[in-house]
């Protein structure tokens, strides 16, 4: 008699494996390419999606760059062609010292003296010619940032060492074409007696929108000093500035234009953004910040001859990397 096991419990034969052929090994290798390729697209549509969802990413922004660097103006660039007007990279800036008549016997230098009537023409020319006044920092923030520099022809009108007449007769005439200036104060500047700003004319310059910068504490001759004396000279002006008067102070001017690299050099450490000279040219983008040209202007300059000299001043590109030569004071 046969003894059969339950059929619950019958050992069940599994069917022969079957060897994979070289035609089923090449197709598990399509299918796991296949698989790949579908999880590389769905990775690319959620970078995207991501990239899209934060602000100022994507096509059409361009990334900042540090302020007081020298660059293109990329950004202003696609700012200034949106609106339809032309990129500029380049903006002159006239400096002025007092805006009156030489006093008779004076002893002073003859050219730092512009009268007011030759002032007043020369503004007139200037904006018939197309251009406009505008601060450092609109410049700088233009160049950088893409700000407006408005329609027309930006120019930066500066003011040395403090004098009276730039609040007395300067400001009047800048207000009335709506215009701006930037003043380079000289902390230990002329008292008022002899002709210097007084602390309530220099809050009236900042209350009109002028820009206050500095020329240092005392007007000395930066290539001369020593380390101590020479970061005494920069630091403490912007710091006094900032603290009196809550203004940035982000610009210095050379006095009597004089600067070397150690003088460039104590600038930066103290600071600030850029720095004028007394050298020609156009201050550009593509310029070191700390050694942008101005164009001096100097007393009997005609209406015709202050615009001759700005056009012809933007040849000039090439700004030195030392400067002791003559200078206005």
């Amino acid at each position: 008699m046969s003894f059969r096991e339950p059929s619950a419990r019958r050992r069940v034969r599994e069917p022969p494996v079957r060897r994979r052929t070289q035609g089923d090994q090449l197709l598990a290798r399509r299918g796991r390419f296949a698989a790949l390729g579908s999880l590389a697209v769905v990775a690319t549509v959620v970078v995207v999606l991501v990239l899209a969802s934060i602000p100022g990413s994507g096509p059409g922004h361009a990334a900042q760059r540090p302020a007081g660097s020298a660059q293109t103006a990329t950004t202003s660039a696609s700012a200034s062609r949106a609106a339809g007007q032309p990129v500029i990279t380049a903006v002159p800036i006239l400096v002025y010292h007092v805006i009156n008549s030489r006093p008779p016997q004076s002893a002073a230098n003859p050219a730092l003296y512009v009268p007011a009537d030759e002032f007043t023409s020369q503004l007139n020319a200037l904006k018939a010619a197309g251009w406009h006044a505008v601060t450092l920092n609109q410049v700088e923030a233009y160049w950088t940032r893409g700000g407006s520099l408005g329609a027309g022809k930006p120019i930066v009108l500066s003011f040395d060492n403090g004098y009276a007449s730039q609040y007395t007769n300067a400001l009047p005439l800048l207000k009335r074409l709506g215009w701006v200036g930037v003043e380079n104060l000289q902390l230990s500047g002329l008292p008022p007696a002899e002709g210097g700003l007084t602390d309530a004319q220099i809050r009236g310059l900042v209350a009109g929108g002028w820009e206050l910068d500095t020329q240092g504490v005392s007007h000395a001759d930066l290539i001369t000093l020593d380390p101590g004396q020479l970061s005494s000279e920069i630091a403490t002006a912007r710091q006094t500035l900032r603290r009196r008067y809550g203004v940035p102070a982000n610009w210095f001017s050379y006095p009597s234009g004089h600067y070397n690299a150690t003088v460039t050099a104590a600038v930066r450490a103290a600071g600030y953004v850029g720095a004028t000279t007394v050298n020609p040219g156009w201050a550009s983008s593509q310029q070191d910040r700390f050694r942008l040209p101005r164009l001096p202007v100097l007393g009997g300059t005609s209406p015709s001859s202050l615009l001759s000299q700005i056009a012809s001043a933007r040849a000039t590109t090439t700004i030195p990397v030392a400067y002791s030569g003559p200078g206005i004071a």
